[in-house]
């Protein structure tokens, strides 16, 4: 498999900004309802789970998540 020169470059950066306190997708995702609700009642959700919003901010996928979730129950509201 090759790697273009842009994938390769958000690899290294990635692997270069990691932390010894990071989580993965799956622990991101258990702690996402908690991240929403406490942006939609006005709370810094950053400040109370800034593990999920590290995460949030490094994985567009967890990140499309979020959005969606978040959209969803503002749509509700």
């Amino acid at each position: 498999m090759e790697l273009d020169l842009d994938t390769l470059k958000r690899m290294v950066r990635n692997i270069a900004s990691t932390r010894p306190d990071e989580i993965g997708c799956d622990e991101c995702f258990e702690q996402l309802d908690r991240f929403v609700e406490l942006e939609l009642t006005g709370k810094n959700a950053a400040e109370a789970l800034p593990l999920v919003q590290d995460h949030l901010d490094r994985c567009s996928d967890c990140r499309e998540e979020f959005e969606a979730l978040l959209a969803a129950l503002r749509a509700i509201a």
